[in-house]
């Protein structure tokens, strides 16, 4: 047999190499595991510089032709910028996102196949998508915030910093620009200003401008909160719900705040303008104020009223009854054809005729007091729709919603229902056709009457939805009727009826006109019936002959001249010798200089009155002028509006013109500042501009 061959020719014994091999690997291991601990060590320390120190503070998110959107993750805001970074248009500060806890470094694209979208989604609080849209002459950033969860709350705040700001609602007080302003976090509605003086009112839309060539618009389909922190910021809040409700708006931005306007009229305005009846800025307006309790009364007040308005030679105008009166008026007038018919009351035949003669604007509201025969008997007939109503059940019965109005429990008109509105209609109809008057004022549009009793509002009436139903419910009534608020309703044949101020010098009183001005025409409203010579919040006559002066010399400017107090209740000539002539300048100098502008706002939605800012809109001494205003681009009108004072200091804007003084004809150039120039009580610095 053969002897077996060794296998293992090594002189190594085989147990000598397992153990070195053994001892081998456990150092390496070590070693190993030494060096990853050193090499997650410097990664960790690198991710933190990284994250801490060197990541830069902003990152361009979207780049226009000359502008562009930037994250700045220090302070959480987005910012647009020239692409040269050389100026700011605007910045907004987005917070957390609603999340106090959540920490956004560093944003990245989720759109990046386009570029000009940009996506993003902050966990647990919601998803952003911008898009940019790149105009001849702006540039346009749509954002849309969509909370990822019900119940979230989203705000973004615009910085006033270096930057004013225009546009919003009226509020008590009004301010120009509106930096000054504070308003408590609110829907942002039009309220009545009477029952909630800290709220917003009368004109109303969702536009904001910047001087620095910013146009804000906010999505008009979206339930929205504001709140304005004096000086700092405003800020836009959606309503959290379990609808998930968006907060969409768009940021426009121009070389310029008049070109970054024009932009945003275009944009914000997309309906055909329609000019109302010219004729009513001929007339002024007259309050009929005695309170009377029977219709014989009241035509028997209007007959003394109109002829003492003939003796003090104020020429014709339009006496304006309150709605107490209207309806007093309204009752006699029926009763009047139901005697005729029978043959009866021969004065009453031989008088309301003469009443026909005057020029009467009587007043109406949508409501209706329950104690009227109408309530009780559309309760009867099954036409309780006609009424603002919610159902008792799912399917139940529909129940009238109780409000008040003027002292009194009223129904509110129900203006989707097609019946409710030609009935209300056929009244104003029956009215015209008995009285003869042309003039229709509609009150109480204001406020959401769910809204205010936490209701839940139908679909077609929530937010600011009334006001505009009611709007084209006044344009079937006629191009002269007057409304008492405004909102998206700017393009209609209209008049908007300014809030009533106070009698005194005060921001609420004299000194609130002319911002209360621009702020209507910046938002469209150009066809106004300003407040009453002297202000008429309070009812009372105004006995400040200076204050009735002044307030005078300003609104022979404006489109309407209207009175609460009659000129002759001061007893001195002066004032009823200043009252004629400043109606005949009125009339014979201001109404075809509106004729004219109104021709342009028709066509291109340029206001009729103007800023300073509308001629130099580069020049930064113009954007916070609130004591002086243009009428088109060719006459400046700088009112005193301290008491006491016979001089005020004036500024010329800057646009390569000049400027010629109505009462010396002296000249100026553009960007003079005259100081204490002379303006005697009875008169008003007017200046023209020259070529």
């Amino acid at each position: 047999m053969p002897h077996a061959r060794n296998r293992n020719p090594s002189p190594i014994p085989e147990v000598t190499w397992d153990t070195g091999l053994k001892e081998m690997n456990e150092t390496w291991k070590g070693a190993i595991a030494c060096l990853g601990v050193a090499v997650f060590f410097v990664m960790t320390i690198g991710i933190i510089y990284w994250q801490v120190v060197d990541q830069p503070n902003k990152n361009w998110i979207l780049r226009g032709t000359f502008s562009g959107l930037i994250w700045e993750r220090r302070t959480h805001s987005l910012v647009i910028q020239t692409l040269a970074e050389d100026k700011t248009y605007v910045e907004i500060d987005v917070g957390n996102v609603g999340n106090a806890d959540i920490e956004v470094p560093f944003v990245r694209n989720l759109c990046w196949l386009n570029k000009t979208e940009f996506c993003y989604t902050w966990d647990s609080v919601a998803e952003v998508k911008i898009s940019l849209e790149v105009n001849e002459e702006t540039e346009c950033y749509s954002m849309t915030w969509v909370p990822v969860h019900c119940h979230v709350e989203l705000k973004d705040c615009f910085s006033m910093t270096n930057v004013s700001w225009y546009g919003g609602a009226s509020v008590r007080g009004q301010t120009w620009p509106i930096n000054d302003q504070n308003a408590t976090m609110q829907p942002f509605v039009v309220s009545d200003l009477k029952n909630n003086p800290f709220g917003f009112g009368s004109a109303l839309e969702r536009y904001f401008l910047g001087s620095s060539g910013v146009a804000v618009l906010v999505s008009p389909d979206i339930p929205l909160q504001l709140g304005l922190d004096s000086r700092q910021q405003f800020c836009l809040q959606s309503l959290p719900s379990m609808d998930r409700e968006p907060l969409q708006y768009t940021v426009c931005v121009a070389n310029n705040v008049k070109a970054a306007h024009q932009e945003a009229v275009q944009q914000l305005y997309q309906h055909s303008r329609e000019l109302p009846n010219m004729n009513t800025l001929w007339l002024p307006f007259w309050k009929l104020l005695t309170n009377m309790d029977s219709g014989p009364k009241v035509e028997r007040e209007l007959r003394t009223f109109s002829n003492r308005l003939k003796r003090h030679q104020l020429g014709e105008g339009v006496i304006s009854l309150n709605e107490h009166s209207t309806t007093l008026l309204s009752d006699m007038d029926h009763d009047y054809l139901n005697s005729r018919k029978r043959g009866m009351s021969k004065r009453l035949t031989r008088d309301l005729p003469l009443v026909k003669l005057l020029n009467i604007s009587i007043t109406l509201s949508p409501f209706l007091g329950v104690d009227n025969t109408q309530f009780h008997t559309s309760l009867m007939d099954g036409t309780e729709a006609f009424w603002l109503s919610l159902p008792s059940t799912p399917q139940g019965q529909l129940i009238p919603v109780m409000s008040q109005w003027q002292g009194r429990f009223c129904v509110k008109l129900n203006i989707t229902n097609p019946g409710a509105v030609s009935w209300f209609l056929d009244r104003v109809g029956s009215l015209q056709a008995h009285l003869g008057m042309e003039y229709v004022v509609l009150e109480g549009a204001e406020g959401n009457l769910f809204e205010e009793q936490a209701l839940r509002p139908p679909q077609a009436l929530g937010g600011d939805k009334y006001i505009s139903l009611l709007a084209d419910m006044a344009t079937r009534i006629g191009d002269s009727t007057i409304v008492t608020a405004g909102t998206r309703s700017s393009h209609k044949p209209l008049f908007v009826r300014m809030s009533p101020l106070q009698s005194d010098w005060s921001p609420m009183g004299l000194k609130g006109i002319i911002p209360s001005l621009l702020h209507h025409t910046l938002l469209g409203y150009n066809f106004l019936i300003p407040d009453a010579v002297g202000g008429s919040l309070s009812g009372d006559l105004v006995t400040d002959e200076e204050l009735f002066i002044r307030w005078l010399e300003i609104t022979a400017f404006l489109p309407v001249i209207s009175f609460h107090t009659p000129p002759w209740v001061c007893g001195e000539d002066r004032v009823l010798n200043l009252t004629r002539a400043y109606i005949a300048k009125h009339q014979r100098d201001v109404v075809p200089l509106i004729e004219k502008y109104a021709d342009e706002w028709q066509m291109t939605g340029n206001p009729i009155y103007r800023p300073m800012w509308w001629l130099s809109p580069s020049d930064p001494v113009t954007f916070t002028i609130d004591d002086q205003f243009l009428i088109g681009d060719e006459v400046l009108v700088a009112p005193v509006m301290e008491k006491g004072a016979v001089q005020r200091d004036i500024y010329l804007p800057d646009g390569g013109f000049q400027w010629q003084d109505s009462r010396d004809a002296q000249v100026f150039d553009g960007g003079t500042f005259l100081q204490d120039y002379p303006v005697p009580l009875e008169d008003v610095a007017v200046f023209f501009r020259r070529s």
